[in-house]
């Protein structure tokens, strides 16, 4: 199985990192983690999780949290933001892709003008470069237009942009419906098969809707 990064910065979006994480996991992939300081609050604040202080902590936390959840056979490192020496920070790692969920218009702005603050930034920074899938999950708004330019600079670059904007059409009846869309969304784009959602044509009875312009 390949090994995936994924950066948790401080936009509201909890249950979709932790649910990636989960799936990531459950399909048998590695995660290398990374989680901001704001990502850490916005954590703790809308799902409860207290990290700890030292970074075994940290990932021993993440782990229980994700077990509680059905983890799989994958595994999950944690890793400290300020840590530029990680594996993900070098092209030479094989990083089979990496999604940023969610991704602050900060984080944002400093990945599109090639700004490597901390491990994040660097491992996208990474991912552009040589060339793999870079998964960017915005969650802002209203968007300003410098939010617009940033996230246009990273399409052009490579990124995938994929705002947290669940779809209707199959009638979500929870909340977690709404997160799995999402979250399968993103796996998509890094090429992780997934059932998290129906999918338009296939799960739904699309054929018996009448579309009219």
């Amino acid at each position: 199985m390949a090994v995936f990064a994924v950066g948790i910065t401080g936009g509201s979006g909890t249950p979709y990192a932790l649910r990636l994480l989960n799936a990531l996991t459950s399909a048998g992939h590695d995660v290398h983690a990374v989680i901001s300081p704001a990502g850490e609050k916005v954590m703790q604040l809308e799902s409860g999780l207290k990290l700890g202080r030292s970074l075994r902590e940290k990932e021993a936390a993440l782990v229980r949290a994700l077990e509680s959840e059905g983890e799989g056979k994958g595994s999950v490192r944690l890793f400290d933001p300020m840590n530029l020496a990680a594996p993900i920070s070098s092209g030479s790692f094989p990083c089979a892709g990496m999604a940023i969920v969610p991704c602050s218009t900060g984080t944002l702005g400093r990945i599109a003008n090639g700004i490597s603050s901390n491990l994040i930034e660097r491992a996208a920074d990474v991912m552009l470069k040589e060339r793999r899938r870079l998964v960017v999950v915005p969650r802002e708004t209203p968007l300003s237009e410098i939010h617009l330019r940033n996230m246009l600079t990273l399409r052009q670059a490579g990124a995938d942009i994929l705002p947290a904007m669940p779809a209707f059409y199959h009638r979500p009846r929870t909340i977690s419906d709404m997160v799995d869309m999402i979250v399968g969304r993103i796996l998509d784009r890094l090429g992780v098969e997934n059932a998290l959602f129906y999918r338009w044509g296939k799960d739904t009875a699309a054929s018996d809707v009448e579309m009219e312009d």
